[in-house]
């Protein structure tokens, strides 16, 4: 495996990752609900609740969409949405949470193919961070440009073991490369703007030299 492609499955380790969380296993543990406990064999059934204080206004909301999105919402006292755990008909999965403001802080995300990953946000909406991991064993941390919301830094390490680091210009293009291939032997690649490989540390044979 060339350096390039080490590369790129590093970089790819985190597309398509649900946008969302794993944690609704933590957030409902089946020994501390009331529905599970035989005591109380009553059931309420609605496709909304809407939980108030008390003076009459929302704090959050339980429900399931006509597309078949299970959603449990948490407002703050302005009413603004700060947490949201969600998990649709297929069975992925998210937590979310958000500011004051409405903008997505945290993600956490696993999507129906096990793809799982965690997404984090600056202050102005856009991405700054994603880590993510693929049901095959790849994984990878990108870092993003704040300003601009474009990948800048990506670190993977392929199913294969094959770890790469990758650096980006602000317009998102590939201008350095390295990697490691599993018995150790290194690769480095320099990158122009329009890809092309402008200088190199190839993988290079041990010279022998003849015995006198």
């Amino acid at each position: 495996m060339n350096i390039r492609k080490s590369c790129s499955h590093a970089l790819l380790i985190f597309a398509g990752a649900a946008v969302g969380g794993f944690l609704s296993g933590h957030m409902w543990p089946s020994d501390s609900s009331a529905i599970a406990s035989a005591r109380h064999p009553k059931t309420l059934t609605a496709e909304k609740f809407v939980l108030v204080n008390s003076s009459g206004k929302q704090r959050g909301t339980m429900q399931v969409s006509e597309d078949g999105m299970a959603t449990v919402s948490l407002n703050d006292a302005d009413g603004i949405d700060r947490a949201e755990l969600r998990v649709a008909g297929d069975g992925s999965a998210g937590l979310g949470f958000f500011d004051q403001k409405g903008d997505e802080i945290a993600v956490f995300g696993e999507g129906k193919d096990g793809h799982s990953g965690v997404r984090i946000f600056g202050a102005n909406g856009r991405q700054v961070a994603a880590l993510g991991s693929l049901p095959t064993g790849g994984s990878a941390l990108t870092l993003y440009d704040a300003n601009t919301g474009r990948a800048r830094a990506g670190l993977g390490v392929a199913a294969t073991g094959e770890p790469a680091l990758v650096l980006l210009d602000k317009g998102g293009a590939d201008r350095a490369e390295l990697s490691l291939r599993t018995d150790g032997r290194p690769g480095l690649a320099l990158v122009d703007g329009q890809g092309k490989v402008i200088a190199g540390l190839p993988e290079t044979q041990p010279s022998t030299v003849p015995n006198q």
